[in-house]
C-alpha cells in the first residue's frame, strides 16, 4: 500500500480579500499561519512522517510547508519545489476582486472562469508587470513554456505531468509523500486520481489547511482518500471553499 498526503496552504492575503491569485506571490494571512499549524497538529496527532515533501514555487506553499514541518519536527525533510505545482494562471485577472469582475462580466462568466475546465480568462499581454517572464524564479525557462492565462485543462497537463515524471516514483520506492499547494492543483490531481469528468471537477472544492490523505494499491490505483479533522468542520470548509458568489 502507498500514500500520499495533499494539503493545500493555509489561507492567504488575497483569500482575504477575495481577489484572484494565480501566479501572484501572495503571502498567508494570519488565518492561513493558523491554519497550517493546525494541519501539523493534526499529522503529528495521525502519527504521520514523511520522506519527502513537494510544493510549488510561490510563498503562500511554501511557507505552510515549513510551519507543518515545523510542527512535525521535520524540519530536515528533503523539499522539491516544482512551478508545475503553481496555481492556475489567471491571466488578466490576477490581483483583481472577484466582486468587480461579478459586477463587470455578471455571475455565469465569472463562474466558468472560476470553475469551468476550458474557460481561460483574459491573457496577459507580454508587456505586462504581472507576466511570468518578468519573474527570475522562471528565467530558466523557455519563453514559450510561460502562461499568459490557463485553463483548467492547461494546468491539468503540466500538474499531473509533474506528478508522474517527479512525485508518482518516490511514492513507488515507497517514500511518504507530502504535496503542499494549491486549490486548482489539487482539484486536477483529484479529476486526474479518480477519473472526474469535466463537469464533476467543475463542483469540486479543496478547502485551505485540511490534509487529504490518499492510498493507493500497488499498480497506483486509489484505494481510499480520507479528510484529517473534525468532519463537520471539514464540511464547512469545503463549503467556504466552494462558494460560487463572492461574499
Amino acid at each position: 500500500m502507498h500514500r500520499a498526503v495533499f494539503l493545500r496552504h493555509g489561507h492567504s492575503r488575497w483569500n482575504l480579500e477575495d481577489r484572484f491569485t494565480g501566479w501572484s506571490d501572495v503571502d498567508l494571512s494570519t488565518r492561513g499561519v493558523q491554519e497550517a499549524l493546525e494541519a501539523g497538529r493534526l499529522l503529528r496527532a495521525a502519527g504521520m512522517r514523511f520522506d519527502r515533501g513537494f510544493t510549488s514555487v510561490l510563498k503562500r506553499a511554501i511557507k505552510t510547508l515549513w510551519i507543518v514541518q515545523d510542527a512535525l519536527d521535520q524540519m530536515w525533510l528533503p523539499v522539491e519545489r516544482d512551478w508545475r505545482l503553481n496555481e492556475r494562471h489567471y491571466g488578466a485577472l490576477q490581483g483583481l476582486y472577484k466582486s468587480d469582475i461579478q459586477e463587470h462580466y455578471g455571475d455565469e462568466q465569472l463562474h466558468r472562469w472560476r470553475r469551468g475546465f476550458v474557460d481561460s480568462p483574459p491573457p496577459l499581454k507580454p508587456r505586462d508587470t504581472r507576466h511570468p517572464r518578468r519573474d527570475a524564479r522562471y528565467r530558466h525557462l523557455p519563453a514559450e513554456m510561460l502562461p499568459h492565462a490557463e485553463s483548467l485543462a492547461d494546468a491539468m497537463r503540466r500538474v499531473t505531468a509533474c506528478w508522474e515524471e517527479a512525485i508518482v516514483p518516490r511514492i513507488r520506492r515507497g517514500e511518504r509523500v507530502l504535496v503542499v499547494a494549491h486549490h486548482n492543483t489539487f482539484r486536477v490531481l483529484i479529476k486526474h486520481l479518480e477519473g472526474l469528468s469535466d463537469a464533476e471537477v467543475m463542483d469540486l472544492s479543496v478547502p485551505t489547511g485540511v490534509p487529504l490523505v490518499y492510498e493507493f494499491d500497488a499498480g497506483m490505483r486509489v484505494v481510499e482518500r480520507r479528510w484529517l479533522g473534525d468532519p463537520e468542520q471539514v464540511r464547512v470548509r469545503i463549503e467556504e471553499a466552494g462558494r460560487r458568489i463572492p461574499a
